[in-house]
């Protein structure tokens, strides 16, 4: 048995260390590393079992063509020649008819490698293919932290360890960000408190000493009333302030006197003796930290909220003192220049772009020139995980557009697919690794051969680019050749020097920062701006989400599960089997409704209805209903939540608004 090193591949933002146990070509079993600073040698359920979504029998291992209706799953195996040679053909046909924009890729983070992850950019720059613009996440919280902060470093995650007062803002730690775990109980063993903000209790919600029931799209409001009783009460750092802060003064005397604890009760619903508890408890506290997750990034509004949320420790002056500060994401993302995988520069000027979040409305317009005409899938699984998911299906089932979809798995997209090619997992592919929740980096070489005939993202548009005539001598690197180029690039990416050689040995290495980086302000003015004259409005102040003028009955809350991380590890029985498709309900509107625990329901709005089984708790308040996990539509009957959500996009950023929802709940005699 060999034990090689390598890193969680998935998109969370603890990018944990792994040693994978190997018996020939065979990885049987996978442990957490103790080597590494973070995560600390443990590991979330599903990469305790990761060997089993390796080495799965539901693997895809050679390439498939479709000969059944799209959206039956029929298939019959091909050769990779076949497969690259129908590929190619299909798209220079379009090219000739239509032009290279009918070409469409949709891809986002089912792997994120630095060189999987971005391994088609290129290609399809030079291709002239239609651009696709990866907002689907929470792009509106890392732009509300930027018009505070600028390019300033996010707060390390191990600083939280010596705080003495946690806020867990809108994370559910205990499923997308456990290993932060480890630095919040050693806080609690010194004493701190640990508060959580969300809109329903959640596992971490019921973990910390106090938790804050939000309504949901509100938290701006909240931030802006922990501001006004802060300053009132004189639990401010006046010094830091004039020393570090722009805009303070102007935001104190035009919004804050309106948000009274009375009036941001009204809005948030959060009682007003419990705003006046957090903001003595935050304002008292030696060193505050918050830990801010992307959910109040998911709204209409989630830019202007995650701003808000953002000048809270300025005004305290938590920046000022070990253990106090905030972190939002992207810790590590600037570790490597991307630009050497993603080559910018190749766009064609005046390329089309599109949001992939509007994915089902693109594919379903009549009247977009060039229309779609092909769809080229990897790394993602739209037909899950895309919002107005009808309208997606709908666009995937027309017969005029030439889908390929590159995978592990038949997932609902892969079932769509024209052409499907085998996909490697990230034991079967070189790759380098960055956090965006901590600043540890890896490097991640394949511990065993490709399972059959899988393929990586990088390999297959090598192919691609051959067969499509690119004469580009790029495509000719191996994902080694890349590797070393990305190690070498960290000379000039990052402020101090990093361990090149132990980076390349693959033993996970931490980014050295500054010894002053928590106060020095990567801002125009040097200070953190809390008004950025820069950017409209100059001021920051609470805008309602998009809901508000919907007219449906309850909010609907959709929440991770721990069992699954979007829609990967949906191929593994032992974590999908049970309590799936579950909607919780307070029991007072259960009562008001006439439904009671067991019932099937029918959630609806103007996007779409789906199918639950209604659970009855007060963990949620009454007019907010909550939906956990993105289930393939496959282990459904009517389609997961994303029947219910919208494609509408957020303030800034053109983010999801996921969470942004408002459904009518009905019983039903029958399935729908």
């Amino acid at each position: 048995m060999e034990i090689k090193k390598s890193a969680c591949p998935y998109d969370c933002p603890d990018c944990c260390g792994l040693l994978v146990y190997t018996e020939g070509d065979k990885v049987v079993q996978v442990k957490g590393d103790p080597g590494h600073s973070y995560t600390r040698g443990t590991l979330c359920p599903k990469m305790a079992r990761y060997e089993r979504t390796v080495h799965s029998p539901a693997r895809l291992t050679t390439p498939l063509k479709r000969i059944g209706p799209k959206g039956s799953g029929e298939f019959a195996p091909i050769s990779w020649d076949t497969a690259i040679a129908t590929i190619a053909s299909q798209w220079k046909e379009i090219i000739r008819k239509y032009g290279a924009e009918a070409i469409l890729p949709y891809s986002y983070a089912g792997t994120m490698g630095t060189i999987q992850y971005s391994a088609g950019h290129s290609f399809f720059y030079q291709l002239g293919a239609t651009s696709l613009d990866r907002t689907i996440c929470a792009p509106a919280k890392s732009r509300g932290y930027r018009d505070v902060m600028g390019g300033t470093l996010p707060t390390a995650p191990q600083e939280a360890a010596n705080s003495d007062f946690i806020i867990l803002w809108s994370i559910s730690m205990l499923a997308t960000d456990i290993h932060f775990r480890h630095d919040v109980d050693l806080a609690r063993q010194n004493g701190a408190q640990v508060w959580c903000i969300d809109t329903y209790e959640t596992p971490t919600a019921r973990y910390a000493d106090h938790f804050t029931s939000i309504k949901p799209g509100t938290d701006g409001a909240l931030a802006l009333g922990l501001m006004h009783v802060l300053n009132r009460d004189g639990l401010i750092d006046e010094t830091f302030i004039t020393q570090y802060v722009e805009g303070w003064e102007e935001l104190r005397d035009t919004f804050l006197p309106r948000y009274t604890p009375a009036a941001v009760s009204s809005i948030t619903e959060v009682p007003a003796a419990a705003i006046e508890e957090l903001a003595h408890a935050f304002g008292r506290a030696r060193a505050p930290f918050i830990r801010l997750g992307s959910g109040q990034s998911r709204y209409g509004n989630g830019a202007m909220t995650s701003r808000l949320i953002t000048c809270l420790p300025a005004i305290t002056g938590a920046y000022a003192h070990v253990g106090g500060g905030l972190l939002t994401s992207a810790s590590g993302s600037h570790a490597f220049d991307k630009s050497i995988i993603r080559r910018p520069e190749k766009e064609k000027k005046g390329v089309r772009h599109i949001n992939m979040i509007k994915l089902g409305q693109v594919l379903t317009d009549e009247t977009l020139a060039p229309p779609i005409k092909s769809l080229y899938v990897y790394s993602s699984n739209p037909a899950c995980t895309a919002p107005e998911q009808a309208l997606v299906a709908q666009g995937l089932s027309r017969d005029d557009l030439f889908t390929v979809v590159h995978e592990r798995f038949m997932t609902d997209t892969a079932r769509y697919a024209d052409i499907i090619l085998p996909a490697t997992t990230s034991l079967e592919h070189d790759d380098i690794y960055y956090s965006y929740g901590h600043y540890t980096v890896q490097r991640g070489n394949a511990a065993i051969p490709p399972i059959g005939q899988s393929k990586s993202n990088w390999q297959v548009f090598s192919l691609l680019a051959k067969a499509m005539n690119i004469d580009d001598e790029f495509f000719q690197q191996s994902e080694p050749d890349l590797i070393e180029k990305f190690i070498a690039s960290t000379d000039t990416t990052w402020p101090l020097p990093v361990d090149k050689a132990k980076l390349e040995s693959g033993e996970p290495v931490d980014l050295p920062l500054p010894d002053n980086y928590k106060l020095d302000f990567k801002t125009p003015s040097g200070k953190i701006e809390i008004k950025n004259s820069a950017i409209e409005p100059a001021l920051p102040d609470y805008r309602p989400p998009h809901y508000a003028n919907d007219t449906e009955t309850f909010l609907l809350i959709n929440s991770p599960d721990p069992r699954i991380l979007d829609s990967s590890f949906n191929e593994r029985p032992e974590l999908t089997r049970g309590h799936i498709m579950e909607l919780m309900m307070h029991p007072d509107d259960a009562n008001r409704l006439g439904l009671c625990e067991g019932d099937i329901v029918a959630a609806s709005n103007t996007q779409g209805r789906a199918q639950f089984t209604l659970t009855l708790s007060a963990r949620t308040q009454p007019g907010r209903v909550v939906s956990e996990g993105v289930w393939w539509n496959t282990l459904t009957k009517t389609g997961n939540t994303n029947q219910l959500t919208h494609a509408r996009t957020t303030d800034k950023d053109a983010g999801s608004t996921f969470y942004d929802v408002k459904v009518n709940i009905t019983k039903l005699t029958g399935q729908i």
